[in-house]
């Protein structure tokens, strides 16, 4: 296959090159991010960036080569956009009959009580600078908030940690699995371990394959820290399991 006399310019200075190769980064950006600072992000997010980037990079390169009206353009385009619109991967702050209110009613007092709450920063048993209710991110050495500017810390990072913890859920899980009670457990694991532990574990996995009971109890096995069972950690455990199999026989 024979290239363009001019692919070199093309590949590095067309704008619908760069696009493409900006979607492409974009893709890999969570799994980088967090290999290189251990630092979840929202996965949807990034998704749909990369996604847009390439679909304007392809579109872009039709029209530089005069053939954006064609009937293969418009399928192209068209996939796309279906593509960033299925269901369940929307940002909205809802989930059945119920919105994200809900679930933060139940997370964020269930999260509170189990984090316990530090004005000041302190190293957790792990060794990790921490302040508030569990807030690990870019915490130094005596740094210190007041008890309402943790709760509002709090409150905002409980629905990031949500938001993120979703992006690793199916259209079904989604529509038919939760409740706000199921998804505050959910949250509280993620906000404890981390987006990317509890979106991959076996108890989400189970969850999106229709095995509610067996997500729920597969919960009940991150309660170890430092490669030791902690006591701590299977009771709150255990209050979590105890919210996610709420309304299961």
């Amino acid at each position: 296959m024979k290239t363009v006399k001019n692919a070199k310019r093309i590949a590095w200075r067309s704008y619908s090159m760069w696009a493409n190769y900006l979607g492409i980064a974009a893709l890999i950006a969570p799994d980088v991010i967090y290999l290189l600072a251990e630092r979840d992000t929202n996965p949807r997010l990034w998704w749909i960036t990369g996604l847009v980037l390439i679909l304007c990079g392809i579109v872009g390169r039709l029209i530089d080569q005069g053939i954006a009206r064609s009937p293969a353009v418009v399928m192209v385009a068209s996939l796309f956009m279906a593509m960033a619109q299925v269901p369940g991967q929307t940002t909205a702050d809802t989930s059945g009959d119920y919105t994200a209110r809900d679930v933060m009613a139940v997370a964020v007092p269930l999260i509170a009580k189990w984090e316990g709450l530090r004005t000041e920063a302190y190293q957790d048993i792990v060794g990790v600078w921490t302040v508030c209710y569990g807030e690990t991110k870019g915490v130094q050495p005596g740094d210190a908030y007041t008890e309402a500017g943790c709760r509002a810390m709090l409150a905002r990072e409980v629905r990031e940690y949500w938001r993120g913890w979703r992006g690793y859920l199916t259209p079904e899980t989604i529509s038919e699995r939760l409740h706000p009670a199921r998804e505050a457990a959910y949250t509280s694991l993620a906000y404890n371990v981390g987006v990317r532990a509890a979106g991959r574990s076996t108890a989400t996995r189970r969850l999106n394959a229709g095995n509610v009971a067996g997500g729920c109890d597969a919960i009940a096995w991150w309660n170890r820290a430092g490669q030791r069972v902690v006591r701590g950690l299977v009771n709150r455990r255990a209050d979590e399991v105890a919210l996610c199999r709420r309304g299961l026989t």
